[in-house]
Order: C-alpha cells, then sequence, then structure tokens
C-alpha cells in the first residue's frame, strides 16, 4: 500500500458563513489543501467512512454551550471518520492500519500518530461498525438512566443513531417494555419490525401525552430523551415514581428557532414522583469507546442486535447536501457517507 500515489491536493468541506436559523448549501464551501509525505511521527490517512450527526448544527452556531470546538469560516470542518493508513513516519501505526479520528469533512488527513486511533479490523463486520453511536446510547442508557430488568423504557426521537441503539440496549438489559417516537409510519414499523421496540408512535398524531399513556398505562421507568419539547414534558408526566431521565439531545429546538429547546418541567409533579434528571455530554474515553465495540461484537456475533444505518455515496461532494438531508430527517439510524 506504501507504492500507492499520493494526490497532490485533498478536497475538503468548509464552513463558508455561520448560519441564521436555517443551514443551506450556500453555508458550505469546497476547497483543496496540499498533499505530501508526512513529516516525523506523522501519518497520511485515507478516509474511508465519515458519519454525519446533528451536533454538527450546533458547531455551526458560535455561541453554542456544547463542550466541544466549533467551526470556523474558511476552515475545514471536521467529524468523527475512519479510514487506512496510507503513508506513516512513525512507528506507532504501519501503513494498512485502520484508525479512527475526527479530521472529517475531506478525503485525507495528516497529523501526528497519536491523533488517529487504532482499530481491530476483525472486531466488527466493517470498518464502517466503528462509527455507529453506539457509546453515546451504552453511556446514557446505562451509565446515566441505569437501566434494568422489569423497566418500561420511552426512546423519543428513536430512529436516529442514538435511539435506534439505546432502544435495543434497553431490551438487551431486560426492560420490560420499550416505546419509541418518531415520524412516520414506515419508522414505526422499522422500530417494531427491525428493531424489536414493543410498540413506537407518531408525534405527529396527537397529543404525545396521550400516546404515552395508552402505550404504557403503569407510567415510564426511564426516559432516554433526544427530543425535549412535548414529548420530554408529556414523559414527565407520565413517568413512574423514581423514574430517571437520561437528557441526550433536543432536536425540537435545535433547528429553525423553535423552543423545544425549553421545556416546561412541572416542578412538583418531579418533586414528588422523586424523578432524577440526569444531562450528559458525548465525550467518550478511549477505554468507554473499546468496552462499547467489544460488547457490540458480541452482540452481533449472537444475532442480538443490529446496526441500522443509512450509507449515501459520493464521498466529500455528498457531504452538504448529505447534512442538509439529516437535518430534515430524511435519514434512518447512522447517517454514513462512503468516502472512498
Amino acid at each position: 500500500m506504501s507504492d500507492v500515489r499520493l494526490p497532490s491536493v485533498s478536497r475538503e468541506v468548509r464552513l463558508a458563513a455561520y448560519p441564521g436559523t436555517e443551514v443551506t448549501l450556500e453555508h458550505f464551501e469546497y476547497g483543496e489543501s496540499a498533499l505530501s509525505e508526512p513529516a516525523e511521527g506523522q501519518v497520511v490517512v485515507r478516509n474511508d467512512w465519515m458519519t454525519l450527526g446533528s451536533v454538527a448544527r450546533d458547531q455551526m452556531n458560535p455561541d453554542t454551550k456544547l463542550p466541544i470546538p466549533v467551526f470556523q469560516p474558511g476552515v475545514a470542518m471536521w467529524g468523527r471518520t475512519v479510514g487506512t493508513v496510507v503513508r506513516s513516519n512513525s512507528e506507532a501505526l504501519a501503513v494498512g492500519d485502520l484508525v479512527e479520528h475526527f479530521s472529517g469533512w475531506r478525503e485525507y488527513a495528516v497529523g501526528p500518530a497519536h491523533e488517529f486511533y487504532r482499530r481491530d479490523r476483525a472486531l466488527l463486520p466493517g470498518a464502517e461498525y466503528f462509527l455507529s453511536q453506539g457509546p453515546t446510547a451504552w453511556h446514557g442508557m446505562v451509565g446515566t438512566a441505569g437501566v434494568r430488568e422489569g423497566d418500561t423504557v420511552f426512546v423519543s426521537g428513536a430512529t436516529n443513531g442514538v435511539g435506534a441503539l439505546a432502544g435495543q440496549i434497553a431490551r438487551l438489559c431486560g426492560a420490560k417494555r420499550v416505546i419509541g417516537s418518531t415520524g412516520s409510519k414506515a419508522k414505526i414499523d422499522f422500530l417494531v419490525e427491525e428493531l424489536g421496540f414493543d410498540a413506537a408512535f407518531d408525534y405527529h398524531e396527537g397529543p404525545v401525552a396521550q400516546r404515552l399513556a395508552e402505550l404504557a398505562p403503569d407510567g415510564l421507568d426511564v426516559v432516554f430523551d433526544n427530543v425535549g419539547g412535548e414529548q420530554f414534558e408529556a414523559a414527565v408526566q407520565l413517568a413512574a415514581r423514581g423514574a430517571r431521565f437520561a437528557l441526550c439531545g433536543a432536536l425540537s429546538g435545535q433547528h429553525g428557532g423553535g423552543d423545544g429547546g425549553s421545556p416546561r418541567l412541572p416542578l412538583m409533579s418531579a418533586i414528588t414522583k422523586d424523578l432524577t434528571l440526569r444531562g450528559f455530554a458525548t465525550l467518550h474515553t478511549p477505554d468507554q469507546i473499546e468496552e462499547w465495540n467489544a460488547r457490540f461484537s458480541t452482540w452481533l456475533k449472537e444475532g442480538s442486535i443490529v446496526f441500522p444505518h443509512t450509507v449515501v455515496e459520493g464521498g466529500v461532494a455528498e457531504l452538504p447536501q448529505a447534512f442538509l438531508d439529516l437535518l430534515a430527517r430524511k435519514y434512518s439510524g447512522t447517517v454514513l457517507v462512503r468516502m472512498s
């Protein structure tokens, strides 16, 4: 592989300008960066797969409250990616190694070897499986909400990359009933027939509190919230005593300037029901990621879990439109762009 000819430039996507309430193609621009042999201690990585997540929308906001760096106009964006080392000037990584890193939105990544994390190709069915959002789903469902046997669980936004795995994790941890919310009949079928949810509903069809009351008459023990807004408020209303909430996202208020990110919390209800509400950030240690990958590998081999994902072809050229389609909720599961 060291004989593979390197191109002279690497194409990339940059943020053209900070958007207002709506992101359009005009907020992205294409560029090229010079590509050469790596300096001492560096490697060159051909990016093979990149995952797109709605968190990138927050990174386009210079005033974001998230504990992650924001994108800068005129500079290549970044995101979670796996690729293959094609040049190495470091003893830490060899040509042909599969690595995970965060220099996405570009064809090739160049940098110090310690910024790239080697992955075992034999562990998972394909390189793209290392880009699952399982670490977030596992941390939220198990580490934050403490799901346990016999629980009734509600996952809002259940067809996104995190929610689709969070519901399956709850089932594998012994939950008695797993309920998901989504946005269409086709996605309801996807959750129930393909992912093993016990029930699902379209949040567009009637008051969410009414639907939850029908599907969870004894109340909710665990809530994994990706949405906020009305769905959060309804979950508090239908929560059983001692229910645990893992607050992962607020999609209903993330785009378009809506107020879904500021739901009402009836304090007396939360107090008298002894509710636990815990937010968590999606920053994971290498040990947590390796633990998830090992557990994921075992479950996949047993056939007890599936990796719901959508593949977008076309590499760098398709990234901006694919991101807009993600924000428009046109995909199910983790969104993966084939980069090479």
